[in-house]
């Protein structure tokens, strides 16, 4: 599956050495969720506060799933190492022989 424009250009803007900001907020969001969640089991909540409250956990599970796809793209375009550092690496494996008694 190839990634189009639009996600190439979305991935550029994602610099690896700034502050993980992104993982912040997927944090953020998923406590969100489980508060959400956890408030929803309340008995004595009004049939429009649930409403709200779903509402709510709706909301922040679309935005869970935007921050998740970011991630993924981050983790799709990271950059990898070359090719001659990855064959010498393997260059530089000593090996040893053990012998049993």
């Amino acid at each position: 599956m190839k990634p189009d424009a639009a996600v190439l250009s979305m991935a550029e803007t994602i610099r690896m050495n700034e502050p993980d900001v992104l993982s912040r907020n997927i944090d953020a969001l998923k406590e969100l969720q489980r508060v959400g969640w956890r408030q929803l089991a309340d008995p004595a909540l009004t049939i429009f506060e649930c409403r709200e409250i779903r509402n709510e956990i709706k909301q922040s599970e679309a935005e869970l799933r935007s921050c998740l796809e970011l991630m993924s793209d981050r983790c799709w375009f990271r950059e990898r190492p070359a090719q001659d550092d990855a064959a010498a690496s393997f260059r530089k494996v000593e090996f040893r022989l053990l012998v049993g008694n």
